[in-house]
């Protein structure tokens, strides 16, 4: 009987924490992930796995940072803050935005959503730069565009900001 109340409080802490790159207004769940890949893919300059799966460059994108709710108005990222991406691309009809934010090498806040018509979690294309993690001060975040090819992430392109304190 032990074992089951273990396995079930793993999983409802499993389930609470899939969320955790969302404003706790937002009662969504939704994909959310801690992305690790390497430098030269998170670039958009290539350096992915071959076989079957990994990521890769291909095609080609634009990516917007665009602030959705800007509390000291001054037209740039900020801790509280609450932002979106304008997308455009040709190389997918379902393309998706990865937002990390990072403090001194440690990630603070990730989320991942898609921009496209039909996408079933729209809510998530609006990031509120916080998190359990990141309770203040200024962060280093990376948005990465890609798209899902068979087991394969194809990267577009990435922008970097400063989210400041």
């Amino acid at each position: 009987m032990n074992k089951f109340a273990i396995l079930a409080s793993v999983m409802v802490l499993a389930a609470a924490s899939a969320n955790c790159g969302n404003n706790a207004d937002r009662n969504v769940l939704s994909p959310s992930s801690l992305s690790s890949t390497d430098a030269a893919a998170s670039n958009g300059k290539g350096g992915g796995k071959s076989g079957g799966g990994g990521t890769t460059t291909g095609g080609s994108g634009t990516l917007t940072l665009v602030m959705d709710t800007d509390a000291n108005g001054n037209g740039q990222p900020n801790w509280g803050d609450r932002v979106t991406f304008k997308v455009s691309t040709t190389a997918t009809t379902q393309p998706h935005v990865n937002l990390t934010c990072s403090q001194n090498g440690a990630v603070v806040y990730s989320a991942s959503t898609g921009y496209y018509d039909g996408y079933p979690w729209p809510g998530t294309q609006i990031m509120t730069l916080q998190s359990q993690m990141w309770l203040g001060g200024s962060a280093s975040c990376i948005a990465k565009l890609y798209y899902f090819s068979g087991t394969s992430t194809i990267n577009l392109n990435s922008i970097s900001f400063t989210a400041s304190a």
